[in-house]
């Protein structure tokens, strides 16, 4: 969906609405659901971030578009934000193999890297070795 943004910043719910050709309530009603959450000015007033623009795009789409009522617009973007934060834990994980990997074959490179030097032992026969019986 295009949309006419400005620059960066903070946008108050009249703008927001006019944008996007909603009545305000609707976004009022999107908050009241949880789905959105637009920080607030000293004066209470909301104030949506692009982000806040960006997750209204995704709503909007989701009910104009495909017809998904709130209920289902809430579940969606909950299996959203799970499917993110597990991208973010594989992501963590494959940075860690890949760090112990990177590691690994530099240890194999320099195998005396990262081991303590140990003198050999000496054997010395001892007399009663040397004796036949």
């Amino acid at each position: 969906m295009a949309t006419k943004r400005k620059s960066k910043g903070a946008y108050m719910i009249s703008a927001v609405a006019e944008m996007y050709q909603i009545h305000p309530q609707t976004l009022r009603l999107y908050e009241r659901e949880g789905l959105l959450l637009p920080s607030r000015s000293e004066g209470n007033t909301r104030l949506y971030t692009d982000e806040d623009l960006e997750r209204l795009e995704f709503i909007l789409n989701l009910a104009r578009d495909l017809g998904v009522n709130i209920a289902g617009i809430a579940v969606i973007l909950q299996m959203r934000e799970r499917m993110e934060e597990m991208n973010r834990q594989m992501q963590g994980f494959v940075d860690y193999v890949r760090t112990e990997m990177l590691s690994r074959m530099q240890q194999q490179q320099n195998p005396t890297a990262g081991l303590v030097p140990m003198r050999r032992p000496v054997v010395v026969p001892s007399p009663s070795s040397g004796k036949k019986k």
